[in-house]
C-alpha cells in the first residue's frame, strides 16, 4: 500500500464551474511529508516504510516521555540513535569510518536504557546542548532507512537526530501513527520546487525602489511562501529580449531585518535592490532557506559554535547539516513561473551560477555583488572566499 493510500480523498472546488476534482498523487505525497514533519517537530514517532520493512522514528530533539513510550509500543527491536556522520564522531568522540548504503548518510548508536531519556537524548543530537552521558554510546550497524530518517528531519529543520526502530505496522495503527513511505520523502524536495505557483502580487514602494512589486509563491503542500521583489517593469525588458539583473537572495532574519554584523547579507539584499533600481528592471527572488538552507533555529546554534572557534561551514558540519543545503531548484520555477527565461545573476557565488542554468535558466552574465567587512564579520567573509568558492572580482 503507497502512503497516499491511508489519506481519505481530499476533494476541492473548482471556482469555474463548481465540480469537485482530486489532488494528484504528487500533492497528496507532499502533503503526507508535511504532516510527518509537523509530527516530528512535535515529538511523535512516524512510520516510514521502506523495501525491509516499516522503521518507527521520533526526533531526539523533541521527543518526550509519551514518544518513546509510543516508540516503544511499536518497536520490534531495540531502539538506537541516528546521527549524522560528523555528530557522531563528536558524541563518540572519535573518528567515524563511513560505511555502505544508509550508513553514509546516518550512523546508528546503540542505546543502553540510561541513555532512553529526553534530555540525554537532545544532549546527544545538540552540539551546544549540556552533555549528558551517564553511559557511553556504541556504534552499530545503520538500518536501511537510516538516510531517510535523516532526510525527513532535514525537511522539517530539525536536528538531524532520530531515535528508531524496526517497527509493527498494526501496532503502529493502532495508536493511529502517521506512515509514509520512504519514495515521497526523497521525491519532496524535488516536488516542493517545481510545484511552486503564484498566489499572491501587491505593489509595494520600497525606500531603495519605489517602483516594486512582491510576488508570493506556494507549493502544492501549502508549505511556506517564497517570495519575488520585482523592481520596474521586468515584464517589458523580457518582452525585449532583454536580461533582467537577478540574484537569489536566502532569507536571513538577523541581518536583513535585525541589522546583524555577523553576516553581510542586509547590504546585499539592500544594495541588489538599488542596483536594480538604477539599472530600471530586476528582480530578486528572496528564498526561504535561512542559514544556506537549515533554518533559524539551526542557524543560532551555528553561532553558538562560531563563537567557540568554528568557521560559518564546519559550525554547519557539527550540527549534521551539509555546507549548503539550498535547492537553487526554487529559484529557477519562480523564474519560469514569472515568465524570465534569461537573467543577469548578482551573485559571488560561482555555485548560483551552475545551479541556474542546470535547470534552464539561461544566465547571460555575473555581476559582482561584494561589500566590504566591518570588522565583526571578517572571518566570516573569508570562509565565503576561501572555504566557499565565493568570487570577489
Amino acid at each position: 500500500m503507497t502512503s497516499t493510500g491511508n489519506l481519505a480523498p481530499d476533494l476541492r472546488s473548482d471556482p469555474q464551474d463548481g465540480t469537485f476534482a482530486l489532488p494528484d498523487a504528487h500533492a497528496l505525497a507532499m502533503r503526507l511529508v508535511h504532516r510527518a514533519v509537523s509530527d516530528l517537530r512535535r515529538g511523535t514517532p512516524v512510520l516510514l516504510r521502506g523495501p525491509d520493512g516499516p522503521l518507527v522514528s521520533v526526533a531526539a530533539e523533541t521527543v518526550g516521555a509519551r514518544g518513546l513510550a509510543e516508540l516503544a509500543a511499536v518497536a520490534l527491536a531495540a531502539p538506537v540513535l541516528l546521527l549524522a556522520p560528523v555528530r557522531a564522531a563528536a558524541v563518540l568522540q572519535r573518528p567515524v569510518p563511513q560505511g555502505r548504503g544508509s550508513e553514509d548518510g546516518a550512523v546508528a548508536l546503540r542505546l543502553p536504557p540510561a541513555l532512553l531519556d529526553p534530555a540525554v537524548l537532545r544532549s546527544l543530537a545538540d552540539p551546544v546542548a549540556e552533555r549528558l552521558l551517564p553511559e557511553q554510546p556504541e556504534r552499530t550497524l545503520a538500518p536501511p532507512l537510516g538516510t531517510t530518517a535523516i532526510a525527513l528531519a532535514k525537511i522539517g529543520r530539525l536536528l538531524p537526530a532520530l531515535v528508531v526502530a524496526p517497527a509493527s505496522e498494526p501496532a503502529a495503527q493502532r495508536l493511529s501513527l502517521l506512515a509514509i513511505d520512504a519514495a515521497d520523502i526523497a521525491a519532496y524536495p524535488l516536488s516542493a520546487a517545481t510545484s511552486l505557483t503564484r498566489v499572491a502580487e501587491a505593489r509595494v514602494p520600497l525606500e531603495d525602489a519605489q517602483d516594486s512589486r512582491i510576488v508570493a509563491f506556494r507549493a502544492a503542500d501549502g508549505g511556506i511562501e517564497h517570495l519575488a521583489i520585482l523592481v520596474g517593469d521586468v515584464e517589458a525588458l523580457v518582452a525585449s529580449g532583454g536580461a533582467p539583473l537577478s540574484r537569489i537572495h536566502s532569507e536571513c532574519f538577523t541581518g536583513d531585518l535585525l541589522g546583524s554584523l555577523k553576516c553581510d547579507c542586509g547590504p546585499q539584499l539592500r544594495g541588489a535592490i538599488a542596483k536594480m533600481n538604477e539599472e530600471g528592471a530586476g528582480v530578486l527572488l528572496y528564498l526561504a532557506q535561512e542559514g544556506r538552507g537549515i533554518g533559524l533555529v539551526n542557524k543560532l546554534r551555528a553561532y553558538t559554535l562560531q563563537d567557540a572557534g568554528l568557521d560559518t561551514l564546519d559550525a554547519n558540519r557539527a550540527i549534521g547539516y551539509g555546507a549548503d543545503e539550498r535547492s537553487f531548484l526554487v529559484a529557477a520555477t519562480m523564474l519560469q513561473e514569472l515568465g524570465i527565461p534569461r537573467v543577469k545573476l548578482l551573485t559571488n557565488n560561482p555555485d548560483k551560477l551552475a545551479g541556474l542554468a542546470a535547470c534552464g535558466i539561461e544566465v547571460l552574465g555575473r555581476e559582482v555583488h561584494s561589500f566590504a567587512g566591518n570588522g565583526v564579520n571578517d572571518k566570516y567573509l573569508a570562509t565565503k572566499q576561501d572555504r566557499f568558492g565565493h568570487l570577489l572580482g
